[in-house]
């Protein structure tokens, strides 16, 4: 069993060790030693990193048995060991997992809504609650939060037995048996944990709540501590800043402005829909006029600069309304979009010939037998024609 040095002292840095074993972890090198201060990954909070010298710590694994496994880049040369906590990390997830505690047991004292679990994440922290939360309960959650972190309140280290555990009043009741660690901030929370905490609430900085969505019949909050809280007020002031510099307006007009934004956008797309089916309107005819007469039907094939999928099957689709047309339209620039139609009284698969062109030419898409449509196909136009109307006599609906 490994002594962990962080269950007494999370503010260590640096310590000695000696190597007792060398094991393989899921196909990497683990060590083995008879004391550490690297965390492992437990509780909702992310493994310490550091290192041995110059051997990386790239996991901290908590065994079944009591050990812990160091999972290396290499194996050392020595058993005797100094370890190198990464102390950015350390402090980092110190600040997020005290202010956890502060803001889970602010939504218990406040509403009796208890926490069902936590997850520290890499950029921001969440805490699932067994209701649903309305903002005005979250916003006071928060306020209060905050208020106990300002008063810079002592958290300390308590370790008890189960009996005794159960007769403090834990803010979560503790299924473990034996000696049992508390975290205890004074007089707000009790609560039985292994992580890593500050020493005084202050340490945390600020509790900032970024985010709060319906999660399971209650709800999950997102919320960032200390320095993560400083970095997300630096993005949220840079978006802040370009948006109102680029549309001119002030920080509270944004949202208004926003809405205006969509509604301007929504109103051009309505605008631009009517003007581009006028111009697949006109181009159809014209491509219609001009067909080619192929067996039995006639032909319409043609590369169109600047139109999208979209607008070919709009051109595709009315020329077809009228009897006795096969289409074949691609786009330009390659790589094309491409759309294949017949008319409802042709016996031409448009499925099967779209098929046919992108299985030699490359690309992707698929149909029914009177439209088909696909894309990434990078043949000339000529080449891809000229297969189309091979392929016409023997793409025969089903």
């Amino acid at each position: 069993m490994t002594e962990r040095l962080y269950y007494t002292d999370p503010y260590l840095r640096e310590f000695d060790a000696t190597l007792v074993d060398t094991v393989s972890h899921e196909g990497s090198t683990a060590l083995v030693l008879d004391r550490t201060a690297f965390y492992p990954t437990s509780g909702g909070q992310p493994a310490d990193a550091g290192a041995f010298h110059d051997v990386r710590v790239l996991d901290v694994i908590d065994a079944d048995d009591g050990r812990i496994l160091h999972v290396v880049d290499r194996a050392p040369s020595t058993t005797a060991l100094h370890g190198t906590i990464d102390w950015t990390r350390r402090f980092d997830h110190m600040q997020q997992h005290t202010g956890q505690h502060v803001l889970s047991a602010a939504f218990d004292r406040l509403f009796g809504v208890r926490t069902e679990s936590f997850h520290l994440g890499a950029q921001s922290s969440t805490i699932d609650l067994a209701r649903e939360m309305s903002t005005a309960e979250i916003s006071r959650a928060e306020d209060e939060s905050n208020r106990v972190v300002w008063d810079d309140r002592p958290v300390t280290i308590l370790f008890v037995e189960a009996e005794e555990a159960r007769r403090l009043g834990l803010r979560k009741e503790s299924t473990r048996q034996g000696t049992i660690r508390l975290i205890d901030v004074t007089e707000f929370d009790l609560s039985a944990c292994g992580g890593t905490h500050v020493a005084r609430t202050g340490a945390i900085g600020i509790i900032a709540i970024a985010a709060a969505e319906r999660f399971r019949g209650g709800s999950r909050v997102t919320f960032l501590c200390g320095s993560r809280a400083l970095s997300g007020f630096r993005t949220l002031r840079d978006a802040v800043s370009g948006s109102v510099r680029v549309l001119s307006v002030a920080p509270s007009e944004l949202p208004s402005a926003i809405e205006r934004l969509q509604a301007d956008a929504k109103e051009l797309r309505r605008h631009l829909k009517g003007y581009q089916e006028q111009a697949a309107a006109s181009r159809a005819d014209a491509l219609a006029a001009a067909a080619e007469t192929a067996g039995q039907v006639r032909f319409v094939a043609a590369s169109l600069d600047g139109w999208d999928a979209n607008g070919l099957k709009l051109i595709a689709s009315r020329i077809v309304e009228q009897p006795g047309f096969v289409v074949v339209l691609i786009s330009e620039p390659a790589p094309s979009a491409l759309v294949v139609a017949r008319s409802k009284d042709v016996d031409v698969d448009a499925g099967g010939v779209l098929k046919t062109i992108v299985s030699r030419f490359g690309g992707k898409g698929g149909g029914r037998p009177e439209l088909a449509q696909g894309g990434g196909v990078a043949a000339p136009g000529s080449a891809i024609f000229a297969c189309a109307r091979e392929t016409i006599g023997s793409a025969r609906t089903t």
